[in-house]
């Protein structure tokens, strides 16, 4: 693969509903350009980009890949990503790094809840250049005008279509190009056609939108489109360039990937109104002393690139994917990473090409590769010059809200479960675990049950280690709401010298997390060197309550009186004895459960606001505040008892048809109702007596 500089390259990023044929798109370009001699499927595990096993034996896209197209003296960067929302990370990497977006339609199904998706990333918050590709037009059951009508309806005007199918008895047997008014038939591709007289009026009437959307990017074209003359070749190529750029003009054209149709002419529209990343002109960049600065998008700015993924290959090591966002990245060179402030050291440079990885000596603006065992740098860190540090914004990723308790199937197997799931969260920063020192739980998060699954089938494929899954311990407070006093007194004689303690301990509410110990004892009743160990023996009883064994909290704890032996006393039997008082003492305090209450925060379309508030109340939740954001969508701020949402990412994403998600954060500890508090302390005292 020849060099290529930043005017000459592409990088589209590939997105849409799962199932509507992304990967397969791609691979058809891939195939008609003879990068690849093989055209696989998805389903039966031939596919060239969706490489991986768990891919293959899913049948969907799980990864984010990458597949550099050459085509007419222009680099393409595909960049496939997932449509199932269990692997939206995935899509926010392809999403950082594409200039441009690609979105593919089902040509049978039509918009769907991943196509909106799409949309709202790449057009609305990226603002990228985005054009549409109609795909299965072969199904026989598909429907352009149908897909066509739900584009307009759902995302506007400036969606417009500049091919179409020829349909003959429920057949696609060939399309218009409306911008040319030609047509071409499958059984003879070469060769145009006049526009069938069945579709002329609607391809007139396509192109007078196409004109009309041209004729407002130039106050020149404006005038000449006012005064009805037509566009000449070059003034047509003009302002669709301008058009598409500014996001004004959003092309749909249609084919099959599977029939090769469309394939070429959709390359066509890629190379030619796509803007290449150097058109960018700058990028801002973070200074290393603060404040921005504008880093130019050309070969001969000072190196910066931004490394987007990570693999750890368990023979190649880690491989870190990075787009050179300025300068040139040459092999055999050293470079700064200014996030870890360390250097680095570069050896060969790779065009990444699915799971191939092919030998470049440098990388220029603008492109996409890969290098191999850098020692410490990982997702999201800047590569630069000394002589010019810089760093950029990382990617955000959706924070993953599911979790699971997960467990080595075999005890000997939890250090390979924690490398395994470790190495994981370097390579997908939406897998999360997290060790709970309270419950002796590690909690795996993912973005849904899928995401879960195929961690659970890495951890097994990859590093040899079966694991099970159950539902987190909820960690519950327990507390007092009344005043008690209570005594405790150990004495123990066994031959020689004995063991004496005895203190008096009242208990009572306060607002403090932890419990505050104090002292009111008089006459040296207790002498202070047993001060701490009755602290400590209190302390640790409040480690487990008296009603379901859970942290006791808002306690205060005064050592009022008690007694001593000279000669038996001892830290020790002091440490019981405060123990004996607690077990008197805090049953008649009126304990009662506390459960957790977490924020909320849920975002969804406007028609699912009426049920999502209606669920969140049955679930115990309160509504604090409904509003919109930048997209249109509604935000539903709202508490709730963590309890009632374990499970709430695979529930929301069912009732919203998966457009919907939220994040939820511990917020504070409330009295459990009566019901609740006696199913947990029935439940814990079952447990208990196993």
């Amino acid at each position: 693969m020849k060099d290529y500089l930043a005017n000459n390259v592409r990088n589209v990023v590939v997105l849409g509903h799962s199932g509507s044929g992304k990967t397969a798109v791609i691979e058809a370009c891939m195939y008609f350009t003879k990068l690849i001699s093989k055209f696989g499927k998805n389903h039966d595990g031939t596919s060239f980009l969706d490489f991986d096993p768990e891919e293959g034996r899913r049948g969907t896209s799980c990864y984010a890949h990458l597949a550099p197209v050459e085509w007419k003296d222009r680099k393409i960067n595909f960049i496939d990503t997932p449509g199932y929302m269990d692997y939206a990370g995935e899509e926010e990497t392809g999403l950082y790094v594409g200039d441009n977006a690609l979105i593919v339609v089902n040509g049978k199904e039509g918009v769907e809840p991943g196509t909106e998706r799409a949309w709202k990333k790449a057009s609305l918050k990226q603002k990228l250049p985005t054009i549409f590709f109609v795909n299965k037009m072969d199904d026989e059951n598909a429907d352009f005008d149908k897909v066509l009508s739900e584009l307009r309806e759902k995302f506007g005007n400036s969606v417009i279509p500049f091919e179409m199918p020829i349909m003959k008895d429920g057949r696609n047997i060939g399309s218009v190009n409306i911008l040319r008014k030609k047509a071409w038939y499958h059984d003879n591709r070469t060769q145009a056609q006049p526009v069938p007289e069945e579709l002329a009026d609607k391809v007139e009437e396509y192109y007078g939108e196409i004109a009309e959307a041209i004729a407002m990017t130039d106050d020149d074209l404006l005038e000449k489109f006012s005064n009805g003359e037509e566009f000449d070749e070059h003034e047509l190529a003009k302002g669709l360039r301008i058009g598409v750029r500014s996001g004004d003009i959003r092309p749909v054209y249609s084919g099959s990937a599977v029939q090769q149709t469309g394939i070429e002419r959709l390359m066509d529209l890629i190379t030619e109104y796509f803007p290449s990343y150097a058109e960018k002109g700058h990028i801002d960049a973070n200074s290393q002393r603060g404040g921005t600065i504008a880093m130019e998008t050309n070969e001969q700015e000072a190196l910066s690139a931004f490394v987007f993924k990570t693999v750890i290959d368990p023979f190649v090591g880690r491989i870190s994917y990075l787009k050179v966002m300025s300068g040139v990245l040459n092999s055999d060179s050293e470079v700064y990473n200014s996030t870890r402030e360390v250097t680095e050291k570069i050896g060969q440079i790779y065009a990444v090409n699915g799971k191939y990885q092919i030998g470049l000596g440098k990388l220029f603006t603008g492109d996409i590769g890969a290098v191999t065992k850098l020692a410490s740098t990982q997702t999201n860190d800047t590569l630069c010059t000394r002589s010019r540090v810089v760093s950029y914004d990382g990617i955000e990723y959706p924070q993953p809200m599911l979790g699971y308790a997960i467990w080595p199937k075999t005890k000997a197997d939890e250090d390979k479960m924690s490398v395994g799931i470790r190495n994981m969260e370097q390579e997908d920063p939406t897998v999360r675990l997290v060790n709970n020192e309270e419950t002796h739980e590690q909690v795996l998060y993912g973005l849904g049950d899928q995401h879960i699954s195929l961690i659970c089938a890495k951890l097994k494929s990859k590093y040899k280690v079966d694991v099970s899954l159950t539902t987190p311990t909820i960690q519950y407070r327990e507390t007092i709401t009344a005043t008690a006093e209570a005594q405790g007194r150990y004495k123990k004689q066994n031959g020689g010298a004995g063991m004496f303690g005895d203190v008096w301990v009242k208990f009572e509410p306060t607002d403090s997390e932890d419990m505050v110990f104090a002292e009111d004892v008089f006459g040296g009743a207790v002498p202070k060197q047993f001060f701490p160990p009755v602290e400590q023996g209190l302390r640790e009883c409040m480690q487990k309550g008296v009603l379901a064994g859970y942290k006791v909290v808002g306690v205060k704890a005064t050592l009022y009186d008690g007694s001593y032996h000279p000669v038996d006393s001892k830290e020790a039997a002091f440490k019981e004895a405060a123990r004996l008082a607690y077990n008197a003492g805090m049953p008649k305090a009126k304990p009662v459960l506390l459960e957790p209450i977490g924020e909320i925060t849920i975002t969804a379309p406007e028609e699912y606001t009426g049920t999502l508030i209606g669920d969140l109340t049955k679930r115990r939740g309160s509504i604090m505040d409904v509003g919109s954001n930048d997209d249109g969508d509604q935000v539903i701020n709202g508490e709730v008892p963590l309890r009632e949402v374990q499970m709430y990412a695979n529930e929301l994403r069912s009732m919203t048809q998966g457009r919907g998600t939220y994040v939820l954060e511990f917020d504070r500890y409330e009295p459990a109702p009566q019901e609740v508090a006696d199913e947990v302390i029935a439940q814990a005292k079952a447990k208990s007596a196993k």
